[in-house]
């Protein structure tokens, strides 16, 4: 029988190496997480997507729709999806590589204009010469073709991703069977899994309905405001509103810049105010209320999170940052009573706080507050 940490201390294992060898094993875990980076974030992508709309199939079998057919109609459905959302950021970033150009005249004027006003505050030519001899318009365009290049030449991981999907889709059909024989075995481990699957779907849910809803908002006010490539910065709006935090700002960047080139600062200042106004008020006000109660992070944790899994993953894990956090979560502090006092570090809520803190202890905490 393998000795729990406690039996290794009591049997004179000291504390520190204790500490030590756990640090170590962590090291080696991240390490082997960023390595195999490349099947993490695709497989854990499909599983999400998977987890999210099981409800659906189980509707159709309800419905007397034989399994395989139900199935097949989920992995069409989330194949169409995905292949329109590619194809409007391949035709989108491609017009944006043949608009770019165009700005260049622009940029240039609008970074003389700054120097000069820089000037003018006592700032001089020659500080300001290393900074705007970065600022080449010419690289930014190169840097659009490059991402074009990247997403067209996707097809391989694309390819990946729903080989995932339809073997993951598949095999979801025998999931509640699975759960049932290690709930029955393991009743702790079972319960975790359940808990991070509902947090997952109702984290998914709810962001994806939001991230339409200001998508869509976002899209047409710029059409109207007469903004370039409005369904471009709409389809970036939904995807960045998977990004905890910094989401928001990920999203209003790059319309608010092509304001600028396109129009003047009144023009950005009036993207700015609107994106606030509809992304802002919708992000951050009322959506992570619903996200708060759905998954039950603090601003912080979810925060750290996104740092975490973006640094390990990429792109692609800052979007998987709280799905992610949740199976860790699940698997590391649901399943273990002991480790249950993690959650009042990462819990959003006081309620989660309050039944998780003993009222005698409360007491004597009041009379102590040492």
């Amino acid at each position: 029988m393998k000795a729990s940490g406690r039996e290794l201390i009591a049997r004179g294992v000291p504390r520190g190496l204790m500490l030590l060898i756990g640090g170590a094993s962590v090291v080696v875990i991240i390490a082997g997480l960023k390595l195999g980076a490349w099947l993490l974030g695709p497989f854990f992508l499909a599983g999400v997507i998977v987890i999210t709309l099981s409800p659906a199939t189980r509707w159709l079998r309800a419905h007397r729709v034989p399994g395989w057919v139900s199935t097949a109609l989920l992995v069409v459905l989330v194949y169409a999806v995905i292949a329109a959302l590619v194809l409007v950021l391949v035709v989108s970033i491609a017009q944006l590589a043949s608009l770019l150009p165009s700005y260049a005249g622009r940029a240039h004027d609008l970074v003389t204009g700054l120097a000069s006003a820089l000037e003018r505050w006592g700032v001089s030519p020659q500080d300001l010469r290393p900074a705007t001899d970065d600022l080449d318009f010419g690289r930014l365009v190169g840097y659009v073709r490059a991402v074009l290049g990247s997403v067209t030449s996707f097809g391989a991981g694309l390819l990946f991703l729903l080989a995932l999907l339809l073997f993951l889709s598949i095999e979801a059909a025998m999931a509640g069977a699975r759960k049932l024989a290690v709930t029955a075995d393991r009743p702790g481990i079972g319960a975790a899994i359940t808990e991070f699957v509902h947090g997952t779907r109702r984290y998914m849910l709810v962001t994806t309905v939001f991230g339409l809803i200001v998508a869509v908002l976002d899209a047409i006010a710029l059409l109207i405001m007469g903004i370039p490539l409005p369904v471009l910065w709409g389809v970036l709006a939904f995807i960045t509103n998977y990004i905890p935090n910094v989401g928001f700002l990920l999203g209003l960047a790059p319309p608010a810049l092509l304001a600028l080139l396109d129009g003047d600062w009144q023009l950005m200042l009036a993207v700015i105010v609107v994106y606030s106004a509809l992304n802002f008020v919708v992000q951050s006000l009322i959506q992570p209320r619903f996200v708060g109660n759905a998954v039950g992070l603090s601003t912080i944790a979810t925060f750290v999170s996104l740092v975490f899994w973006g640094w390990i993953i990429g792109p692609l894990g800052a979007i998987l940052a709280v799905p992610l956090t949740l199976l860790v979560k699940a698997l590391l502090v649901d399943v273990d009573p002991r480790a249950r006092w993690v959650n009042a570090l990462l819990a959003s809520r006081a309620g989660v706080l309050d039944r998780q803190v003993p009222a005698d202890a409360e007491r004597d905490v009041t009379r102590d507050p040492e």
